[in-house]
């Protein structure tokens, strides 16, 4: 019977040094082009969470959605979503109608305040994202990165449908 060390098991379930530099550089990355998206956003008085919330909107069947589906569209928590909705709605940017099917719920539509401003941050915040991103990136780069996007998606939706999202701790 092979019994295996209990050291050397954990050793394999501690990241590498190449693992750990890679993933570190993609921390370090996103956080930078976050950081320039979000200068940029605000430089037309839209913030990254108005903007993911009148994207979501505004390719959502009737530009509208319940706001839960909007919360799980774009990975909020619900709480989080509330606050962020009252203060759009303050601005003119979305309005909450009653919800006729369950009266516990709301539909949330963009107005036409906020397609305006969700039109006008686009073309410059997609200017952006290419000059940041993409035009970092050869033909080659991009196709490459998209299979490793996918490939580390398809791990993570196969680990949340085997409820073992979380490592064990040792």
């Amino acid at each position: 019977m092979n019994v295996q060390d209990p050291d050397q098991a954990q050793a394999r379930r501690r990241l590498t040094s190449k693992e750990l530099s890679v993933w570190r550089s993609l921390m370090d990355t996103t956080t930078e082009l976050r950081r320039l998206l979000t200068a940029q956003l605000q430089e037309v008085d839209v913030s990254p969470g108005d903007y993911a919330v009148m994207l979501a909107l505004s390719e959502a069947e009737g530009r509208s959605l319940r706001s839960s589906e909007l919360a799980d569209t774009i990975d909020w928590q619900r709480s989080r979503l509330s606050h962020h909705l009252g203060r759009m709605g303050r601005r003119g940017l979305i309005r909450r109608e009653e919800c006729l099917t369950d009266n516990r719920g709301a539909i949330i539509a963009i107005t036409e305040e906020g397609m305006a401003s969700f039109r006008r941050a686009s073309a410059p915040h997609l200017r952006a994202v290419k000059h940041y991103f993409a035009d970092a990136l050869s033909e080659q780069q991009l196709d490459e990165l998209g299979g490793v996007l996918a490939s580390v998606q398809t791990h993570l939706a196969a680990l949340e449908s085997h409820s073992i999202a979380r490592p064990k701790s040792s």
